[in-house]
């Protein structure tokens, strides 16, 4: 799994009740901007208001279920062991976004250098999967990634900034990050008020 990534492919099952895993590499990649994702006035009224509290990895295993508990997922048992053991081995991360003691939202990837491969996100409240990306990308530059890797681009990611570039320019970014030293456990989390007042960025 991370020799596929670190050469610009990444899997993905057809369906949970397909065993099979695909291997893909796409002519055309999603990346979001590390720290420089849009914040927009009402998002950034609902982080000041909310109260929630950020975390990372504290119930992995939680994120990854959710994300795969959708009627039509591309996240199969085999993905998911995978993800368990890569997480055991710290090179799988998630980012939890609770309110009180309830998870909201969240997302999960894997790092490599100073890549991070952004799998899946989910939300249980309204803007809980975008709080997590956007405390996300905060923390990606905070600790030293180069890049944030989406797989495909989405007209949900575009509007936040989501970036789509070529095969080829993207194994030349992925190129540069692998060779970065970062690490996601360097620094603290940012809190949902630090979150709320990001300067909106375009690159």
């Amino acid at each position: 799994m991370l020799w596929g990534y670190a050469n610009g492919i990444f899997p993905m099952a057809v369906s949970a009740s397909d065993p099979s895993l695909h291997w893909f590499d796409p002519p055309q990649r999603g990346i979001l901007p590390i720290g420089g994702l849009h914040v927009s006035r009402s998002m950034r009224r609902h982080l000041r208001g909310c109260g929630w509290r950020l975390a990372l990895n504290t119930d992995f295993a939680a994120v990854v279920d959710s994300c795969a508990a959708r009627p039509e997922t591309w996240i199969n048992a085999p993905l998911q062991r995978i993800y368990a053991e890569l997480h055991d081995a710290g090179r799988a991360h998630s980012l939890e976004a609770y309110d009180g003691s309830a998870l909201v939202g969240g997302i999960f990837g894997l790092s490599i250098g100073g890549a991070f491969f952004g799998e899946s996100m989910f939300s249980r409240a309204g803007n809980g999967s975008k709080a997590a990306l956007l405390a996300l990308s905060a923390h990606l530059a905070n600790c030293g990634f180069l890049l944030f890797d989406t797989q495909y681009p989405t007209p949900h990611l575009q509007s936040l900034g989501g970036l789509t570039i070529s095969r080829a320019e993207y194994h030349r970014r992925l190129t540069r990050a692998l060779a970065a030293p970062a690490d996601i456990t360097r620094r603290p989390l940012p809190d949902i008020q630090a979150i709320s007042q990001l300067n909106t960025q375009t690159s």
